[in-house]
């Protein structure tokens, strides 16, 4: 069994966090779907492994191993924020299998209003748990906000879907198949400031180095939202396009479905790694970039040792 090496950091990244490879390799090890399936309480025991060891409690007979594999759970499960257990429609290894299916579904399923409708609906409930679950947590938002973001949302991909497909009834067949995909991004771009509205309204919670709140600032919260990879939606149309004029896939319509379901999956193997890779998790900003009030409060209580302000970007 190996050991620990003298003054192992269980919370130092594994690999370096600066460049886009460092970051796609911990996105993913943390959005491992295989993680999904790990029992409740095996999450219980990494959790309580990565504290204590935080605590400098780590039970006899540890390796190295074994505490980077309880990083990794910890990792997939609770919010780096809070460190609350995520449910497990929001977790970031959920994305694959949750992902693969809806998708799937709402392009095989494109053609008639009412497939449009309830893929949509599913799709649009899906994405707001993810977005509430991995918020800011330092920005609480309440239920009627929630409600209103969900709503809003849920409308727009409703109406931009039933429109469009009215519109392309009598266009080319894949325009058709990229209905979906334009749905989804007209309510994304609803969906996630409605549900990140407290952070927009009152800013994103800074830190110093040492994780100290020094305050909450606006000026980082352009870098505070991340972009969603498209999820293979703008592809996988052109694909199924061309692989249904060959002769054997007209004779086996009935899995016509489930291989988009398994070709999402590939997709979002990588995709949802690489889009989450490609702005750091901890942000840094110059203390001379915040808000003049921001910076003479923090120059007031910490003179010139707070050079850097960190925060939390989300997912």
């Amino acid at each position: 069994m190996a050991t620990i090496p003298l003054g192992f950091n269980i919370d130092a990244p594994r690999w370096d966090q600066s460049t886009f490879m460092g970051r796609l390799k911990h996105f993913l090890n943390i959005t491992d779907p295989r993680t999904v399936l790990v029992p409740e309480e095996e999450l219980d025991r990494a959790k309580a492994l990565v504290e204590g060891c935080r605590a400098g409690l780590v039970p006899p007979g540890s390796s190295q191993e074994q505490l980077l594999y309880a990083k990794k759970l910890y990792d997939s499960a609770f919010h780096p924020d809070s460190g609350e257990k995520m449910n497990l429609i929001g977790r970031m290894s959920f994305q694959v299998p949750g992902g693969m299916a809806l998708t799937g579904c709402m392009l095989q399923f494109y053609r008639t209003v009412p497939a449009v409708v309830f893929w949509q609906w599913v799709n649009q409930s899906f994405n707001a748990i993810v977005n509430y679950t991995n918020r800011n947590a330092a920005s609480p938002i309440s239920l009627r906000q929630i409600g209103v973001a969900y709503v809003t949302a849920t409308s727009t991909a409703l109406a931009t879907a039933v429109g469009l497909n009215l519109y392309t009834k009598r266009a080319p067949p894949l325009l058709a198949r990229w209905v979906p995909f334009a749905a989804v991004a007209a309510a994304n771009c609803v969906n996630i400031p409605m549900m990140r509205q407290q952070e927009i309204i009152n800013g994103i919670t800074v830190t110093d180095r040492d994780n100290n709140e020094l305050g909450h600032s606006r000026v980082s919260l352009g870098m505070g939202v991340r972009i969603g990879a498209p999820h293979g939606r703008v592809i996988l149309p052109i694909i199924m396009e061309r692989l249904e004029k060959f002769p054997f896939m007209q004779r086996i319509r009935v899995l016509h479905g489930p291989l988009q379901v398994l070709l999402c999956g590939g997709f979002l193997l990588f995709m949802v790694p690489a889009a989450c890779a490609l702005f750091p998790q901890r942000c840094s900003l110059a203390l001379a970039d915040l808000e003049l009030e921001l910076r003479d409060s923090i120059v007031a209580k910490h003179g010139d040792k707070v050079p850097y302000v960190y925060f939390n970007k989300g997912l």
